[in-house]
């Protein structure tokens, strides 16, 4: 005979175990099923002593079970406890084969056969039955493996843990006390992380403890005599081999999406990443069957928690806030016409296209990082040539972005409710390409960087619709602002996104036309063979284009284009390309234009190259000045070793030169000293514990005085410009001490005192600028971009 539930519960994870005990303690007719033997399956599955940590720690937790940050098997016998205590009515091994029916009439089969009739079914099953694997050459070798219960299991061997997600994170700190480990991340940064995984992992790369590879991707994994491997990655440096011992990948799973669709369950669009459309109260377009947890888009275990408790208070019709409303609430109090968080997030769904492929929890999520900012018109929001990178949102309003092209021409273009701007520092690092003013009182959604990675990253989507716009804003900035937009439409249909390491070849002298190369972030040189050496004619960074001279002129290509550092490339098809041309006078004259002018320029530099000597440029490109926003370069020619330049800046700040004049590379006569390179994408910066790397709107790198001197942002510089110094008292000396060279003061000695990190950061609060220059006698010593350093150097 079958059994009659008032709610089933399936899965007993973190939020299918607060629904069941919410239910228990309500005293109402329920069964929590779980197909695995074990409560909380996938964190009895989390590596032995594992810390689990309540976050977000900004939210309350709303739940009859208790959850505290603790040790997993601590937390797992507290539940137990407390599953015990309230009477839950649980089975276990009790898999979930099919779910049929509506409110009121759910019919839940099981895979022993056996029925269960329920009113409402809460889906809190998880992810974890449906790993994700590397998809490459060698994925299921012996030695790969996708699951790591006992860190101890393994010492003294070399193993790369794939994955920059917590899992990933904890599974290579566990491994590294006893063994070799190298974390390999495919993004940039660790934004996936927790703070705390974030800042534990920071401190073990500055003890040496463990390796990190980041914006690294798996190409394949080998297998050599024995149970010996070779994990096969392609870096920004290009390709890397590494034996080792295993491969332990923590990518995540995807959801069971055959299966809920199965149950009905109606998802909005195709995307793998994609999460069920569910209303404000958790219930899938299915009445009476709700969904909460990572299902739901929610993951975190708190977040679970207080969902599994409130669909309960749903279900039963009793009136309860959701856990972050009060935060929310808080966002939108000056929105006009918005009364609540209902109604602000359906604006946010209404007027953002960006948005729509998010569900309503998520947009949720994505407000909690966000701030709404109210301006009236003429505000400024940011001044070209800043370097900020929040991406904004037009909620309501207009905003007028104003830009400069090379022949100083300023173009206006307006933005109105519905588009986003600020992208472009986002993806590139560089300085804002032009001015956001308001032009009609609005309301901006201002997103930080690392929270609008975050979605980009989980949401393909979102990731599309922003690389739709912004691929046409990279065309029409690059091309022509006046291109019509059916002609835009056209030019990015066969548009192609590349990522090129530093050293990689776009296209080689003598190589047939195949296109517009649209440098979209990093930075190319150009050159030519000559006489058996390749000899570097130009060094083009983001916002540029080349390849145009073969189009125009229909022969092979010229010359050779690299990258000088890793770069995104956006290639327009030939035959497109040719067709807008033909249609477009003024754009067909603007490129035969640069065409020109480009002729011109390459056969100076080529006749010049016949004379200098070209390698100079490429040792400058050796030295980081391709990455680079502004160096330090010393004209030895000129320089009489006086070291005003060092001593000036230890003056400057307080006893600690920010430079080594004497340290460093030189070829011929130009010296690269050890400073600060201000790089367009900080290497110190991605990994500071306390986020005490910064960069200032016009461009400055610099530490702040909340450094907590971890050595982090040293370990991770590629070109040792940070020094760990003792906090010290410091009398600044007069003019004639620093001409005799008297009135040295020692530095404080002891292992013990206090290291802070130090850096140049370009005098940024000194009136004048560096001082190092500003010191220099002869003139021997400037700063200045990439693109003014290497034409010096020719």
């Amino acid at each position: 005979m079958s059994e009659n539930y008032k709610i089933v519960i399936v899965g007993a994870g973190p939020g299918g175990l607060s629904a069941a005990g919410r239910a228990a303690q309500s005293g109402i007719s329920h069964v929590l099923l779980e197909a695995s033997p074990h409560l909380a399956s996938t964190i009895h599955h989390f590596q032995k002593g594992k810390s689990v940590m309540a976050e977000p720690a900004l939210l309350p937790l709303r739940s009859s079970m208790s959850f505290a940050a603790g040790v997993r098997e601590e937390i797992l016998a507290i539940w137990q406890q407390e599953i015990d205590q309230y009477r839950v009515n649980v089975r276990l091994a009790s898999q979930v084969t099919d779910i049929s029916g509506c409110a009121g009439d759910f019919c839940i089969t099981l895979a022993t056969g056996e029925t269960l009739h329920a009113d409402y079914v809460v889906l809190a099953i998880g992810l974890q039955g449906n790993i994700r694997k590397l998809a490459v050459p060698g994925e299921d070798l012996p030695g790969v493996q996708y699951q790591l219960d006992d860190p101890d299991e393994f010492s003294n061997e070399t193993i790369v843990v794939v994955g920059g997600g917590d899992a990933g994170v904890e599974n290579a700190l566990g491994l590294a006390r006893q063994n070799r480990v190298i974390l390999v991340n495919r993004h940039e940064e660790f934004s996936d992380c927790k703070a705390l995984n974030h800042e534990r992992l920071m401190a073990a790369v500055a003890q040496g403890k463990m390796e990190t590879r980041v914006s690294t991707y798996t190409e394949c994994i080998e297998a050599l005599a024995g149970d010996s491997l070779v994990y096969v990655a392609q870096t920004p440096l290009g390709q890397e081999r590494i034996a080792c011992h295993r491969v332990i990948a923590r990518l995540g799973a995807k959801p069971p999406r055959p299966l809920l669709e199965h149950f009905g369950v109606v998802f909005p669009n195709a995307d793998s990443t994609a999460v069920p459309q569910l209303s404000e109260q958790y219930e899938s377009n299915v009445p009476g069957l709700y969904i909460v947890g990572a299902l739901a888009g929610y993951p975190l275990i708190k977040q679970a928690m207080n969902q599994g408790y409130e669909v309960i208070e749903y279900i039963l019709g009793n009136p309860v806030e959701p856990a972050d409303e009060a935060l929310l609430r808080a966002k939108f109090v000056d929105v006009p016409d918005v009364f609540s968080v209902s109604d602000g997030i359906a604006l946010l769904r209404r007027n953002l296209p960006l948005l729509l492929p998010l569900t309503t929890l998520q947009l949720r999520e994505f407000m909690l990082d966000s701030a709404v900012l109210i301006l009236r018109r003429g505000a400024v929001v940011f001044n070209s040539n800043d370097y900020s990178n929040s991406f904004y949102s037009i909620l309501q309003g207009c905003v007028a972005i104003e830009t400069e092209d090379g022949q100083g021409e300023v173009n206006v273009f307006g933005l109105h409710e519905g588009e986003f701007f600020g992208e472009m520092g986002l993806l590139s690092g560089r300085r804002r390409s032009g001015t956001a003013v308001v032009s009609q009182d609005c309301v901006l959604v201002e997103t930080p960087r690392r929270s609008m990675l975050k979605l980009l990253y989980s949401s393909k989507g979102v990731q599309r619709r922003l690389d739709e716009v912004s691929l046409k804003r990279v065309v029409r900035a690059c091309l022509d602002t006046a291109l019509p937009e059916s002609e835009l439409d056209y030019l990015v249909q066969g548009a192609q996104a590349k990522l090129y390491a530093a050293g990689d070849a776009l296209f080689c002298e003598g190589d047939t036309a195949d296109g517009l190369y649209l440098i979209r972030r990093g930075s190319v040189t150009v050159s030519r063979q000559r006489e058996g050496r390749e000899v570097v004619l130009a060094y083009l960074p983001a916002g540029n284009y080349v390849g145009e001279m073969a189009l125009v002129s229909g022969q092979p290509r010229s010359a050779t284009v690299r990258a000088a550092s890793p770069a995104e490339i956006i290639l327009l098809e030939a035959s497109r390309v040719g067709e807008v041309l033909g249609r477009n006078t003024l754009l067909r004259s603007k490129v035969g234009s640069q065409f020109l002018e480009n002729v011109r320029d390459e056969h100076t530099r080529d006749e010049a190259s016949g004379h200098g000597d070209s390698g100079l440029v490429n040792f400058l490109l050796e030295q980081g000045v391709g990455e680079a926003s502004d160096v330090l370069l010393i004209d030895y020619a000129r320089c009489i070793r006086c070291n005003n330049c060092e001593t000036s800046c230890a003056d400057a700040h307080d006893g600690t030169s920010r430079l080594d004049r004497e340290a460093g590379a030189t070829y011929a006569q130009i010296h690269v000293p050890t400073s600060c390179r201000h790089c367009e994408h900080p290497h110190c910066m991605k990994d500071c514990p306390p986020d005490a790397i910064h960069r200032s709107v016009n461009g400055e790198v610099y530490i702040g005085d909340n450094c907590i001197g971890c050595g982090n942002c040293q370990t991770n510089c590629p070109y040792g410009v940070i020094q760990m110094a003792v906090e010290q008292e410091y009398h600044t000396r007069s003019v004639w001490q620093v001409i005799f060279g008297i009135g040295k003061r020692e530095a404080q000695q002891g292992a013990d005192l206090p290291k802070k990190a130090v850096k140049c950061d370009m005098c940024k609060d000194i009136l004048g600028g560096p001082v190092c220059v500003r010191a220099c006698p002869t003139g021997a010593a400037m700063r200045g971009h990439p693109e003014e350093l290497l034409n010096y150097a020719e």
